[in-house]
């Protein structure tokens, strides 16, 4: 099975080697027929402390690396 990449911005780069990456997803509504906008955060493993608050990334599914780790950085748009 493929590991899912999601794109999305930067929201927290405090912790070492952590970044924290706001994903949005847009769907149409079943019965208002209306565009709703979700967002969801994801815990990133990012090895040399490159992404800053702000910047676009692209994370890869991996395997659990902590508690809340299971994405890792793939790169920096």
């Amino acid at each position: 099975m493929p590991k899912r990449t999601l794109q999305g911005v930067v929201v927290s780069d405090k912790q070492d080697k952590t970044v924290v990456v706001k994903v949005e997803r847009r769907f149409t509504h079943p019965v208002l027929k209306k565009t709703v906008r979700r967002t969801k955060k994801y815990h990133a493993h990012d090895e040399a402390n490159v992404a800053k608050v702000g910047d676009i990334v692209t994370i890869e599914e991996s395997a659990p690396m902590s508690k809340l780790k299971t994405w890792r950085l793939i790169e920096q748009a």
